[in-house]
């Protein structure tokens, strides 16, 4: 009996999904519950976006990187990570959408 097939192995694995399509748009989920946001969120958010070189602008949880490569590398590092007690996620998001501030949910 075969325990893992390589085959499905990307299938299984939402991040492979994620990065399927980067964009220089990064939007993060589930950092924060409800009522939570603040000014020290803003502070914490600029930091750590930082890591990852010069950002454009955040708008609520919404990244903007000067490159792709850094965008990709956020989405990576932040994905399952525990930020206030919360597993973030992280996804791209469309680079049109987020400039003219469409930042209605994407399907």
């Amino acid at each position: 009996h075969r325990l893992f097939d390589a085959s499905k192995k990307s299938d299984s694995n939402p991040l492979t999904e994620i990065l399927k399509c980067p964009t220089k748009v990064v939007l993060l989920r589930n950092m924060v519950g409800a009522g939570k946001v603040d000014e020290d969120l803003k502070v914490k958010t600029k930091e750590e976006r930082e890591k990852y070189l010069k950002v454009g602008k955040t708008v609520r949880i919404f990244l903007e990187f000067e490159r792709v490569k850094s965008a990709i590398q956020a989405v990576i590092d932040s994905n399952g990570r525990y930020f206030g007690g919360q597993v973030a996620n992280a996804c791209f998001y469309n680079l049109e959408k987020f400039r003219v501030l469409d930042l209605a949910e994407q399907v």
